[in-house]
Order: C-alpha cells, then sequence, then structure tokens
C-alpha cells in the first residue's frame, strides 16, 4: 500500500514500523472473511482493511474524528485477521499505533474517561478487584444484570499449593482478576507441575502484565508495569528459573510482546528480549513433560474454547486440545473455532453490545457437540463464556489437576 506519512506523523517513536506495515498491505480483503466484527456489522470500515485505511489516512495527516476512534474502539485486537493475512500484515501493532494517535486527538466523553480510568484502577490490583468481587457476590440480587454477569457463579477456594523444592524451577504469573474469579487456576497448574518434578518460584512483586493499561489509552503505564514486572522476574532468572509460566492467554500474549514494546529502551530491552524468550503459556511447558506419570484418565466430554490470545497471538492452536485428548478427554467438535468469544480483555464492558452477540454465537458453536463442560485457557473468555449462566466454564488445568490420583499421604 503506497504510503506517505505527514511531517507530523513522521516524527512519532514508531513511525517507520506504521509505514512499513501499512506498505506490507496488499488490499486483498481476506482479513474480512475472518473478522467477527465485520461479520455482525457488514461494514468495511469495521474490519481489518477498513481499520488499515483509517490509520493511513490519519498517519497521513487527514482530520482524526470520533466515528474514526469508534470504528478503531470496535476492534476486539483477536488478530484473526494476522492468521489469515496472506501478506503477514502485523495488524496489531499498526492498531495499537494508530489507536495512540487517535486518542490523543480526539478527547472521549466523561462517562468514557470515568469507566477506563475505572477499569484501569481497578482491574490490575489484585486485592482490590477481589474485595469487589467478594462484596459484589453478597450484594449481586442488587446489582444490574450486566454486572451480576460478570460475577462467578461461585469462587471456590483453592486448594494449598505445594511448597517443594525441585532442581526444576518456574515463575508463574499470578494475575490480575484470576485470583478474585478462578484462585484455583494456578494452585492447579502449581500442582501438575510439581507432580512432574517443576517448583513455581515465587515472584510476589511481579503485578499486573500491562495489557489492560497498554490498551485502555495508557500504553506509558502499560509498559511502567512491564518494566517493573522485569524488575521483579530477573533475580530468579539469574538463578536459572527455566521459564515464565503464565495461566492466562491473555496476559502470555502481552508478556511474549515485551522484547518488542521496549526493544527502544536501552535499559530494558536486553532483558525485555530475555523475558520474552522465557516466556511460556502453561501448555508449552506440559506438551513435553511425561504426562503418562500424572496418571490422569479423564473421561468426561469436554468442549475447548480456544482463546484469541492462544490460536492467533501466541500461535498455539490445537496444542491443549491435543495434551487433552492424550490425556483421555473426549473433546467435541466446535464449528468456527477461530472466532473471538467477544471477551478480549476488557472489550465485553467497554463495547457490552457486540460482545454479547459474540458470546452467544461463540456459545452455540460450543454446546453443539453437546459437552458436559467447557474449558478453556483464559480467564477473561471463562468469566465472559460463563457469565451467560448456560453449559460451566472452567479453566482446563483445574480438570487435569482434578483428575489425578491423590497421592499416599491424601495430598493431591
Amino acid at each position: 500500500m503506497q504510503t506517505t506519512l505527514s511531517p507530523q506523523s513522521q516524527q512519532l517513536p514508531r513511525a517507520a514500523e506504521a509505514e512499513s506495515i501499512l506498505r506490507s498491505c496488499v488490499h486483498c480483503g481476506f482479513c474480512n472473511a475472518t473478522c467477527p466484527t465485520y461479520q455482525l456489522l457488514g461494514d468495511e470500515l469495521d474490519g481489518p482493511r477498513g481499520r488499515i485505511y483509517l490509520i493511513k489516512q490519519v498517519l497521513e495527516g487527514q482530520a482524526v474524528t470520533r466515528k474514526t476512534q469508534e470504528h478503531l474502539d470496535r476492534c476486539l485486537s483477536c488478530r484473526n485477521c494476522e492468521t489469515t493475512c496472506p501478506s503477514g500484515v502485523d495488524y496489531h501493532n499498526l492498531l495499537d499505533i494508530g489507536r495512540a494517535v487517535v486518542d490523543a486527538a480526539v478527547p472521549r466523553s466523561l462517562g468514557q474517561r470515568l469507566l477506563r480510568e475505572g477499569l484501569r484502577s481497578v482491574v490490575p490490583n489484585p486485592a482490590l478487584f477481589k474485595s469487589l468481587v467478594s462484596s459484589g457476590q453478597v450484594l449481586r440480587a442488587l446489582l444490574p444484570g450486566p454486572l451480576q454477569a460478570k460475577l462467578p457463579r461461585s469462587t471456590p477456594a483453592a486448594a494449598p499449593r505445594p511448597v517443594t523444592h525441585h532442581p526444576r524451577q518456574v515463575l508463574l504469573l499470578e494475575g490480575c482478576v484470576q485470583p478474585g474469579l478462578s484462585p484455583n487456576t494456578n494452585a492447579a497448574a502449581a500442582r501438575v507441575l510439581d507432580r512432574l518434578g517443576i517448583s513455581v518460584t515465587p515472584a510476589r512483586a511481579a503485578g499486573c502484565c500491562g495489557a489492560v493499561d497498554y490498551h485502555l489509552d495508557a500504553q506509558a503505564a502499560g509498559l511502567d508495569r512491564a518494566r517493573h514486572n522485569i524488575d521483579a522476574w530477573w533475580p530468579a532468572i539469574e538463578q536459572g528459573a527455566e521459564a515464565i509460566v503464565q495461566t492466562a492467554s491473555g496476559c502470555g500474549a502481552f508478556v511474549k510482546d515485551y522484547g518488542h514494546l521496549l526493544s527502544t529502551d536501552p535499559t530494558y530491552a536486553d532483558k525485555a528480549r530475555r523475558v520474552s524468550a522465557l516466556a511460556r503459556d502453561l501448555v508449552e511447558v506440559l506438551r513435553d513433560e511425561p504426562l503418562e506419570t500424572l496418571g490422569v484418565h479423564g473421561d468426561q466430554r469436554l468442549a475447548f474454547h480456544c482463546p484469541c490470545t492462544l490460536q492467533h497471538a501466541q500461535k498455539l492452536g490445537g496444542a491443549v486440545e491435543a495434551l487433552l485428548t492424550r490425556l483421555g478427554f473426549n473433546l467435541t467438535s466446535v464449528p468456527d473455532a477461530h472466532l473471538c468469544c467477544g471477551s478480549a480483555g476488557t472489550y465485553s464492558i467497554t463495547q457490552p453490545e457486540l460482545a454479547r452477540q459474540l458470546r452467544d454465537n461463540k456459545l452455540n458453536a460450543l454446546e453443539s457437540g453437546h459437552p458436559q463442560l467447557i474449558v478453556t485457557a483464559n480467564i477473561g473468555c471463562q468469566s465472559h463464556l460463563d457469565g451467560a449462566g448456560r453449559t460451566p466454564v472452567r479453566h482446563w488445568i483445574e480438570l487435569v489437576d482434578a483428575a489425578m490420583p491423590a497421592r499416599v499421604n491424601g495430598a493431591r
């Protein structure tokens, strides 16, 4: 795509990257065929090709309007288009660049500012978020329907984690909302890893991965969180931690991008590349281990929802399905498994109507094989899908953990 950046755009820190991405697009439109919002709305400007044109116009100096912002806001950042694109257009990075320019030029309404600032204040704060979830469950009947749907049906306490010191050590990203919405997920991961001779090294100073801030008009704050995590993890990395494990694929996709996002930071560039190289989704760690030693014999009928951040961002589509099948679980066929469920981080809150339509479409597909349970690999997708009150949704590692035989002393 022929592109001539305006003098102002040429001064942007990522100007060369934006121009390179724009020039890689050949206008083919294959991306629209797999874009969830284009399929729902049928508007060229609500598909990747149209959004690329909008960003091109902005960077070439044309007027920026609220409509431009609206079309960019509607993008889920699911990256399905990147999987489809024959030219390898790096759409999500172009979108990040374009959104930053548009958000700097178009002030949001007071309501939108309060919503986004509220999300950035609450979501990355695990203690505050967990406290609000607990309060919400007590007052559930008094809350509006959309808020009720965001609360888990129940929040069981996590079983204890093993305290072991195996020669093999990994770090585990605890996450922001997962401790409040599904506290057993990371505990289950730690127990399964322990059975395989891998200990989880605590890194309590680490916090939110930074994705929430980065995708809600606060990219600088998101990168500061990335730097904070690098500092928190670095001592354990120097002591030989073999991986930084994520049980939420959304967090994993962002941590794997640290190296790119901080590539021009002279203090953190090398460390960020090292952290991204060590970042592993849980399935990447487990799939190469002797799973037969776990003694798992799964016999449940499951539908697996593969999050966009797992299949399109991390290119791990089919990995969890293969692992669960290897352990004996019966997986149903899921039509249109490549399409987004509508969670997309905070999208289900900022774009509730589109998110609801996508959720219902996804649940129809997941339930078409009549599963007993739906499993997924990302807490955002899990709570979004489970909020419909239909087939229960859990993280897949909890099923693996529950299917392991108890040890002689009764502990898992």
